[in-house]
């Protein structure tokens, strides 16, 4: 189980320095999950350590938000100020992701519609 832990915080970093030198506009985070995903998909298996750690992270998701939401507190008067930008941005994120969802889900249908 620690090797899984050192394996995503070791990537983790790796996205926090890419991040802080090269990409400022993307969170580190993002950049390591995007880089652990990479590395998971040229290498075709997951560590059972990985995957241990995982699966205890996933049950656990809505701890992982509590810092994000003070964050959010911290700039409500931002937030107030920019209402409309917010909302606007809320609702083309979210049209976004529904038209992303079915197109992703029609190319996968089509795919085992193909493969049966």
């Amino acid at each position: 189980m620690i090797s899984g832990l050192v394996q995503i915080l070791l990537w983790q970093g790796l996205g926090e320095l890419i991040s802080y030198f090269l990409i400022p506009i993307l969170p580190g985070p993002v950049l390591g999950l995007i880089f652990l995903l990479m590395f998971l998909i040229i290498k075709g298996q997951v560590n059972p350590s990985l995957a241990t750690v995982s699966d205890a992270f996933s049950q656990h998701l809505g701890v992982l938000f509590i810092p994000a939401a003070v964050g959010v507190i911290l700039f409500l008067p931002q937030l107030k100020a920019h209402a409309f930008a917010v909302i606007i941005a809320l609702i083309m994120s979210v049209v976004l992701t529904i038209v992303t969802t079915a197109v992703i889900l029609r190319l996968i249908a089509r795919k085992n519609s193909n493969e049966s």
